[in-house]
């Protein structure tokens, strides 16, 4: 096997690596979000959860675009 090729394994077993592990911590945090869905604990109206999955739709195309593209903006901050 020539370097090359194992400088890319090396980057890719990486990439997988690392990926897992944030998609879980992802996948956990929206499961934490959901919980706010309890309303028997929280209040909010309407607005405010299609204010708050507004938010998460836009970063998500964002990351999802920074995979077809060389697009560098992540700027992008949630706020009421």
């Amino acid at each position: 096997m020539s370097e090359k090729n194992v400088i890319k394994d090396s980057k890719l077993e990486k990439f997988r690596q690392l990926s897992e592990k944030r998609v879980n911590q992802i996948l956990n945090k929206i499961r934490i979000l959901s919980n706010l869905g309890n309303k028997s604990n929280y209040k909010y109206e309407q607005k405010d959860v299609e204010k708050m999955f507004r938010s998460i739709e836009i970063a998500l195309k964002e990351a999802r675009r920074k995979f077809q593209s060389k697009n560098k903006n992540d700027n992008y901050k949630f706020k009421w």
